[in-house]
């Protein structure tokens, strides 16, 4: 019983310090999900001649509607109370076990790549759940929409990153990017760079930016995220927009430390996690940046035509999994 004990005392301060990393990796992503779109809208807004909000407009808008009074549709079921809360939960259970800022997450072991992929597709379904249960002709459309699109998206998500699980020899995701520390020259491989293309599209896409959709766009025959969302008010846009950005942030930060991944912490030491926060985030803003000054100079795709493009992105990812069992 002593020994157990013991035991036990020898092994709380180091599950103790895994839990406390998974919560700094979540609180992060909170934060760091609107104030990402801030920086988006701000250096589209400045390439544009405009001077533009301030960055941290997302997180005062939260607060605004945090205040406001929650309304609903009148025939709409728990389903719609519901979708919002899911949408956030499951994209902070996935940066929970995401190795974003340490490849020692609480439950490290099950931060599959399979389990993150699906804990995001449980969201997008949530999402358009709900915006299918006022029952309106533009909820429906955008549900429709943005279920096609994941239809081919997520797949492809999966498939690039197992291109990585591939040469790292595992599926786990801390695994892959203990990995990748490991070996540096993994880095420029041929697999890689076309799995990096492939994500990059794919981040795109499950983050509702152009060239696949205009999250600024209120034009009823092309809007996809913002039909599934006309019905949401209150808290509940509230959390929709929360859940979105924290989704935007969590999949920034993915790729970065896939393909990126200097920086993450391998030691659990508090010094080094606020480094490996520091890096993140300049990581992230880099990356947001980018797609920020694609946009400006980007058309959004007709609608027929973003599945195509979704489906190159497969391809490549395809391509990057055949490349990786050829040359392993």
């Amino acid at each position: 019983m002593t020994g157990a004990l013991a035991t036990l005392g020898a092994a709380s301060p180091s599950l103790w310090a895994r839990i406390g990393t998974s919560v700094l990796q979540v609180v992060a992503v909170v934060v760091g999900g609107p104030l990402l779109l801030g920086l988006m809208a701000k250096i589209r807004a400045r390439a544009e001649g405009r001077m533009g909000p301030p960055i941290t407009q997302g997180l005062s808008d939260l607060r605004k509607l945090v205040r406001k009074e929650a309304i609903r549709a009148e025939h709409t079921s728990a389903v719609a109370a519901l979708a919002p809360l899911v949408l956030v939960a499951s994209a902070a259970v996935a940066a929970a076990v995401t190795p974003l800022l340490t490849t020692r997450p609480v439950v490290a072991g099950g931060a599959d790549v399979f389990v993150v992929v699906y804990l995001l597709l449980m969201g997008s379904v949530a999402l358009a759940l709900g915006g299918l249960d006022a029952g309106t002709a533009f909820g429906g459309m955008g549900a429709s929409r943005a279920m096609t699109i994941g239809a081919i998206s997520e797949p492809a998500l999966l498939v690039g990153i197992l291109a990585l699980a591939v040469q790292a020899r595992t599926s786990n995701l801390p695994g892959i990017v203990a990995a990748s520390l490991a070996h540096p020259g993994w880095l420029a491989s041929p697999q890689r760079l076309l799995a990096l293309v492939a994500l990059v599209v794919v981040v795109i896409a499950e983050t509702g930016r152009i060239p696949v959709d205009n999250p600024s766009t209120h034009l009823e025959l092309t809007m996809i995220h913002e039909a599934m969302v006309l019905e949401q008010a209150g808290p509940d846009l509230a959390l929709v927009t929360l859940g979105e950005s924290m989704r935007l942030a969590l999949l920034l930060g993915l790729l970065a430390n896939l393909f990126f991944p200097w920086g993450v912490d391998a030691s659990g030491s508090g010094l080094v996690l606020l480094a490996a926060l520091a890096v993140l985030a300049a990581k992230t803003a880099a990356l947001a940046g980018m797609i920020a000054l694609v946009e400006v100079s980007t058309a959004k795709l007709r609608l027929f035509r973003v599945p195509e493009l979704l489906a190159g992105g497969f391809v490549l990812a395809v391509v990057a999994v055949t490349t990786g069992l050829v040359t392993r």
